[in-house]
């Protein structure tokens, strides 16, 4: 079997304003620490919750979806093949929407069936790059992210799309529109919980932006939020935001870096919020799951 090996070109920019711990303790639930609670993946993304709060995430260059049983401290496979799934969230119907990096597809899972629905897979005419990350916004309208990075089981060398960009798919699945087409490499994104904000890492910019969301789901208003790129990111019901990538870098709704989340691993890749009160933020960093209490709820019940 072929090795899969994963390069990641990325401009990080260390956020310059001053914090304190006590910047950061204002998010940390008294006492928290990071916890690991299982290792020995390859390459772990994509984190998300399910209605009870338990956390699915993916096993990439491994192929399989893996599901964490937040009461019963237990993980277990949900799918392998896995159509080597990336970002993923959970739909308003509680469906898994998972990035289906191996097919350059967007893929609908009934959690109790297993069956897999296409939904996106070209634009144009032409592949998707590879989607990587998605939010679900609270009408039911998916936003993804759509960079290029060369994985080993394609068998093209260039990537299908005359750029890297965000996508919006329509509720109804029936209209997929470019809506961001001035970023470098997009790759985490996240909505605010009334559905007027979107929030785009530029990870090769090392910078994340803000978007205000139109009533017809078009993106305006585009505005620097950190000069600080992400792999993945949630918000909780603060407003505080949380990126990714060398640990759990938190930043306030104003754009000020409260601190940063050690995390004991290489990368940190994507976030989510778990568990049954939501308080529980689940890290994916390269071999092992990781968790942390909070003081605030997850902002997005099904990320």
């Amino acid at each position: 079997m072929r090795t899969a090996v994963f390069l990641l070109l990325i401009v990080w920019v260390a956020p310059s304003r001053a914090q304190t711990a006590s910047d950061l303790e204002s998010v940390l639930a008294p006492g928290a620490k990071v916890r690991k609670l299982a290792d020995g993946f390859r390459f772990t993304e994509g984190p998300t919750a399910d209605a009870e709060g338990n956390v699915y995430f993916t096993d990439q260059p491994n192929d399989r979806i893996l599901k964490w049983d937040v009461k019963a401290g237990r993980l277990s496979t949900f799918l392998q093949p896995a159509g080597r799934a990336n970002g993923m969230c959970f739909d308003r119907q509680w469906r898994l929407i998972a990035c289906a990096d191996e097919t350059n597809a967007l893929w609908r899972i009934d959690p109790t069936t297993r069956q897999v629905e296409v939904l996106a897979w070209q634009y144009e005419g032409r592949p998707l790059n590879g989607p990587n990350d998605v939010w679900v916004a609270p009408h039911g309208d998916l936003y993804f992210t759509d960079p290029y990075y060369q994985r080993p089981w394609w068998k093209h060398k260039e990537p299908p799309q005359p750029g890297q960009h965000v996508y919006r798919l329509s509720a109804d699945g029936r209209s997929l529109t470019r809506v961001a087409d001035d970023l470098e490499q997009p790759n985490g994104i996240i909505g605010s919980a009334d559905g007027r904000t979107l929030y785009v890492a530029d990870i090769r910019a090392g910078k994340t932006y803000a978007y205000d969301i139109r009533p017809d789901g078009s993106l305006a208003n585009k505005r620097l939020f950190c000069s600080s790129g992400s792999d993945g990111m949630t918000l909780d019901e603060a407003g505080n935001l949380y990126l990714t990538g060398r640990g759990v870098l938190v930043f306030d709704r104003n754009g000020r870096h409260l601190g940063t989340i050690e995390v004991p691993e290489r990368w940190t890749a994507n976030v989510c919020f778990g568990g049954p009160d939501r308080k529980t933020l689940y890290i994916t960093a390269s071999a092992g799951l990781y968790a942390v209490e909070l003081r605030h709820r997850g902002a997005n019940p099904a990320k």
